[in-house]
């Protein structure tokens, strides 16, 4: 497989950490953010309508990729392929795969969801997406940090090895909290950065990804601000 296809596969298998439920020490047990608050019972939630209408309409410099993505979370086709993708690869610390792909674990397939995708010319790609959830669960998962051990490691896709270093912020304020990664992939010849930011807003979870080979944390943190401003003006 070709370097630029092993890319989007290392930013899902480490980005999913930013909704798993993994506590940093390594301990394989996961606790499901269930579903109550599916379809918006009670005022407690939003509905992936609700949180389609949320997402950012336009983000300066880059296109938006397609029509946004909404309904259960299991369903969004953006999950269902990272879920194939993350089948194909393989880590050197079998330890540390809790920590790269236990969202689909951690989050209840059933919880409204909504994601838009942009890019730009220069190889760059940057994801919203929003879940609805309990106040109390998006603050634990904003909470999360990449277990003791599991900062650098190499993935196997094919006959293509990488090698990746995991960049992990102290907690950070944008929204009602937030948790900000940085991953660094060598692949053959190919150089790439990756940021992602998880944030927490009034019952709901928000992850903004960047990546590309210019890819900053700044931009990504930005981009992450933006979004949360343009949420709370449109979520009740």
């Amino acid at each position: 497989m070709a370097a630029q296809k092993v890319l989007p596969i290392v930013v899902i298998l480490t980005a999913t950490a930013a909704v798993s439920a993994c506590s940093g020490g390594g301990d394989e047990r996961f606790e499901p953010v269930r579903a109550t608050g599916r379809a918006a019972l009670a005022g407690t939630g939003y509905t992936s309508d609700q949180l389609e209408q949320a997402l950012l309409l336009d983000v300066p410099g880059y296109q938006r990729t397609g029509e946004p993505d909404s309904g259960e979370y299991g369903a969004l086709k953006a999950v269902q392929n990272s879920a194939q993708l993350q089948r194909q690869a393989r880590l050197d610390k079998p330890r540390c795969a809790g920590a790269a792909n236990s969202s689909l674990r951690a989050v209840d397939a059933g919880l409204p969801a909504a994601v838009a995708t942009f890019s730009r010319g220069s190889g760059q790609i940057a994801t919203e997406t929003l879940v609805a959830m309990p106040t109390e669960a998006a603050e634990r998962l904003v909470g999360n940090r990449v277990p003791v051990g599991c900062a650098t490691f190499r993935t196997r896709v094919g006959a293509q090895w990488s090698e990746h270093q995991i960049v992990e912020t102290p907690p950070g304020t944008i929204g009602e909290g937030s948790r900000t990664v940085g991953i660094t992939t060598v692949s053959g010849n190919s150089h790439t950065r990756a940021w992602y930011v998880t944030l927490r807003g009034r019952r709901y979870l928000a992850t903004v990804s960047l990546y590309g080979p210019n890819a900053t944390r700044a931009d990504a943190e930005l981009l992450a601000r933006h979004a949360y401003d343009q949420a709370q003006r449109i979520l009740p």
